[in-house]
């Protein structure tokens, strides 16, 4: 059987399994070299470094948002064509991919080097830890052809339903990337979380390397014709990926307001406490991403392949296996709360005056199993408006005034910083719920104007 004949008639929940567990064990372990790396520099630096770090994290997405922009934009592009069988299409995908890439991550290159201190000192960073983030942040950008080649042509893998290449590519680079880590940082002492930024470039070229290979020599789907524009398809992927990349723009927005309004009615601590938090978050978040990356070729394959019933079912088949797995770590994050704090903070005064904010943020983790499945849903199908309204509400044009408001309603407390964002997800649940249910309708109205309704 085929990868196409497979995504179009396995049972759903063991479609779901193949699918999903190479993509959440590969998200996970991407997830945990950030993860490690700011323990690193938090135990073996120390707390002004993790400072310099989670200052420097809200630009660090810059990049991710060109790498989501094209590999969500290009693989559902894919996916779609490959239920269609359209080689034409398919023989585009990644030398246009390529071109963007180089294109556009060369001018984030560019611009990042240049304002480096400008993005700092938008997240309250002065003295110190300004000029570490500098370094760091500097380094960082020097790898982003690497990095947003490597991501974005991971994505179109995953497209193809080769999810085990995929995450075999992705883990070897981040176990890479943990080993070289405290390496750096006792060769290169008098750098600080600079050697942390070195170590991850590094690790970051040789994905690349390995993941152009991959397309040169083996994918049975997705070949290698030259690096060039595909105007035609041009449209369609900066639609599609769109609703991506703004979540990564907008997150970053939404982290420079939070970081700078926490420092303003909770102290400079409240950096290193806040950039614990969003280290977790990514961690615990990235197998809910792995998992609808698993979705995004299920979903677009049938759909394209006029399977709007089988849609309908995957689709709630993700939801339920992405809602289990939220709430497996949210419970882990609620339990060991002190302990993963303490993974990052040194300062146990510090660790004690924000633990039960920390546990305030979390409180709606369980639902965003069904929140990121319902925008990949829309990403998978080419509906970007719907994507993108769901994330710019989440996050930007209500988590930002929450964000600057609650802190001022409780009297100038800092909770209200933390507080703001469990609250703004209770809003987007109830919107994307409303979406989804409208979308099954339409879903219907498809099925039964073609006649062979279930």
């Amino acid at each position: 059987m085929d990868i196409r004949d497979k995504l179009l008639s396995e049972n759903p929940w063991k479609l779901m399994i193949s699918l999903s567990l190479p993509a959440i064990l590969g998200q996970l372990i991407v997830g945990l070299y950030a993860f490690v790396d700011s323990i690193y520099v938090g135990q073996m630096v120390g707390t002004d470094a993790m400072s310099a770090v989670s200052a420097a994290s809200p630009f660090v997405l810059i990049n991710n948002a060109i790498a989501v922009l094209l590999g969500i934009g290009s693989g559902s592009v894919l996916s779609r064509a490959i239920g269609k069988k359209t080689q034409d299409i398919i023989d585009k995908i990644i030398g246009n991919l390529t071109f963007l890439v180089i294109m556009l991550s060369s001018a984030v290159m560019v611009i990042g080097i240049i304002f480096a201190p400008e993005f700092l000192r938008l997240s309250g960073a002065k003295g110190d830890i300004l000029n570490m983030g500098v370094s760091y942040l500097r380094t960082v950008y020097l790898g982003s052809i690497f990095v947003n080649f490597m991501q974005g042509a991971n994505m179109v893998i995953r497209a193809e339903g080769r999810m085990g290449i995929a995450m075999g590519i992705m883990a070897a680079g981040a176990i890479l990337n943990i080993i070289l880590d405290p390496i750096f940082i006792l060769l290169m002492r008098s750098q600080g979380p600079q050697a942390v930024a070195i170590a991850t470039v590094i690790s970051q070229f040789i994905q690349a390397l390995v993941t152009l290979i991959y397309f040169l020599k083996k994918s049975p789907v997705v070949r290698f014709h030259g690096i060039k524009p595909a105007k035609d398809l041009l449209p369609e992927i900066f639609s599609v990926g769109m609703s991506a990349m703004l979540m990564q723009i907008m997150m970053l927005i939404q982290m420079t307001v939070v970081y700078n309004t926490a420092v303003h009615f909770g102290g400079e601590h409240q950096i290193a406490l806040m950039g614990a938090a969003q280290r977790v978050m990514q961690l615990a978040f990235v197998p809910i991403w792995g998992m609808s990356q698993g979705m995004q070729p299920a979903v677009g394959t049938n759909f394209g392949a006029k399977e709007y019933m089988r849609v309908k079912r995957l689709t709630n088949i993700f939801i339920i296996g992405s809602t289990c797995l939220a709430g497996f770590f949210f419970a882990i994050i609620e339990i060991f709360s002190t302990q993963i704090l303490s993974a990052f903070i040194t300062d146990s005064s510090i660790v004690r005056l924000g633990l039960y904010n920390f546990r305030i943020m979390y409180c709606m983790f369980p639902t965003y199993g069904l929140l990121i499945m319902t925008v990949t849903y829309f990403q998978s199908i080419g509906k970007a408006k719907q994507a993108g309204l769901v994330v710019m509400l989440r996050q930007l044009f209500l988590a930002v005034p929450l964000v600057l408001i609650l802190p001022r309603i409780l009297g100038g407390n800092v909770l209200g910083v933390w507080l703001a964002l469990p609250l703004n997800d209770i809003i987007i649940i109830l919107i994307a719920v409303v979406l989804l249910i409208s979308e099954y309708k339409h879903l219907m109205k498809l099925q039964r104007d073609i006649g062979t309704v279930i």
